[in-house]
């Protein structure tokens, strides 16, 4: 009986803090013959206070969730262990700031493919969940500044 219990609490947990982290326009780069890196897109709401701390997928054998910063005119990228999403505040992950860097590609993203990757989440208490994601590749520019808005869609 106490096993019963036990692990209906444990799957409730699970569904419960699973819905934890709203995620929203979701996107990933195209990437064109040869390229073996690109970067995935989203915005992170979370309903309580949580980190992002680690990103899996069946595309790559690694993807990390990475900073981009400026230093003396110098664009710099590095990973992070960790992400902060404040209790209901949205963490934008976009190009040139936070994003998840998929690096060495199995095969190629092309446009309108889905990037599946999984999100790994801890909150305050130490209670580890994860989250399936599923980004549209787009085709953009380098520099960013054409990310897909809201609603855009192809005919």
């Amino acid at each position: 009986m106490l096993k019963k219990f036990l692990s209906a609490v444990i799957v409730l947990a699970a569904v419960s803090a699973q819905a934890q982290v709203e995620v929203t326009d979701a996107w990933a780069r195209a990437t064109g013959p040869g390229q073996k890196a690109t970067g995935v897109f989203m915005n992170l709401t979370a309903k309580k206070a949580s980190r992002l701390v680690g990103v899996k997928t069946a595309l790559t054998p690694t993807a990390e969730v990475h900073e981009m910063t400026m230093e003396k005119d110098v664009m710099k990228m590095q990973s992070v262990k960790a992400l902060d999403l404040p209790e209901g505040k949205t963490v934008a992950l976009r190009p040139g700031s936070y994003h998840v860097m998929l690096m060495d590609l199995k095969a190629p993203l092309a446009e309108d493919e889905h990037a599946v990757i999984t999100l790994l989440f801890e909150d305050a208490a130490g209670v580890k969940t994860q989250q399936e994601v599923h980004a549209v590749a787009k085709k953009m520019a380098m520099d960013g500044k054409d990310k897909p808005q809201h609603g855009e869609h192809k005919h």
